[in-house]
């Protein structure tokens, strides 16, 4: 199976030193600039990962202030094929209970202000976000995540909200009113950018509470909801012994492995030499046929 390589992006604690065969911490330079930190890439039961903790060490980064950029960047430098998501999460429907995981297929975007993409400046491209996750492995997690004892809800609208700050009452209900089914902070733009990587991508959503839509319940209370991520963590971590397994023996292409192909509008002469060279990773597949040009 060396034709998998699996990105995970999530906290810290998705893994414990010894877990990864030839484990290594690297350093990876982005030309979006400072990723959360470093990634840590080794083997899993015959499988590469890499993993970078999206909040960086010690969980010290708030939400507005990933470089979402640099870290999708920064997997597909490593040679990442495919990334798998793991968030925190807060419920918007009853049926979803703390330390359910939920397979997110549909995402809202509420953020302000951060960088939604690798293109302009040079080169504009229009990637298609219908159905912002890839079905494969939404799948293959779902199966690894039930086989991990987890309760999973296969399909949920996940609104992601700027933060840091919970949601108000009246916005919570709005969401609901919307059809939304969960609540986070990290899933827009990582999404987004990993499409424009050409990188399928999956979320797995790890309810650590109610939203506070529940007028008869107390606001959101971050004890409680340290309380069931830690949980939720040991469950993750089966989860991803368990998708090595799942994984078939060959990686079968994807469509989002070229998506870029359709995508990019400016024409190929017009293409800015600065933009060219920041996607030297991105859009590598693309940028080794740019003819280089003399000075």
């Amino acid at each position: 199976m060396a034709d998998w390589h699996i990105g995970v992006i999530g906290g810290s604690g998705l893994y414990e030193p010894g877990a990864l065969e030839d484990a290594q911490e690297i350093a990876v330079n982005s030309a979006f600039g400072e990723p959360s930190g470093p990634v840590t890439t080794g083997q899993l039961g015959g499988v590469k990962f890499t993993f970078i903790a999206r909040h960086g060490a010690g969980h010290k980064r708030a939400p507005s202030e990933v470089n979402f950029r640099a870290n999708i960047d920064v997997l597909k430098r490593c040679g990442v094929t495919d990334v798998l998501a793991i968030s925190a999460i807060g419920s918007l429907k009853e049926e979803f209970a703390p330390g359910d995981f939920v397979a997110v297929d549909q995402l809202i975007d509420r953020t302000v202000g951060r960088e939604r993409s690798f293109f302009g400046e040079g080169i504009v491209a229009h990637v298609p976000l219908a159905d912002p996750v890839c079905p494969r492995l939404t799948e293959l997690a779902c199966k690894a995540a039930k086989k991990a004892g987890a309760k999973v809800h296969k399909g949920g609208i996940y609104v992601a909200i700027e933060g840091p700050q919970f949601s108000t009452r009246a916005e919570s209900h709005l969401y609901r009113n919307w059809g939304a089914d969960v609540i986070g902070m990290t899933a827009m733009p990582e999404a987004r950018l990993a499409r424009e990587a050409e990188l399928p991508y999956a979320l797995m959503g790890m309810v650590t509470d109610y939203d506070c839509w529940r007028d008869e319940t107390a606001d959101v209370d971050v004890t409680d909801i340290l309380k069931v991520m830690a949980e939720n963590s040991n469950k993750a971590r089966t989860m991803l012994e368990a998708l090595v397994a799942q994984l078939p023996k060959k990686r079968e292409a994807s469509p989002i492995d070229t998506i870029l192909d359709y995508a990019i509008i400016t024409p190929r002469e017009a293409w800015d030499i600065s933009a060219v060279t920041k996607l030297d990773a991105v859009a590598g597949r693309l940028i080794d046929m740019f003819p280089h040009r003399g000075s």
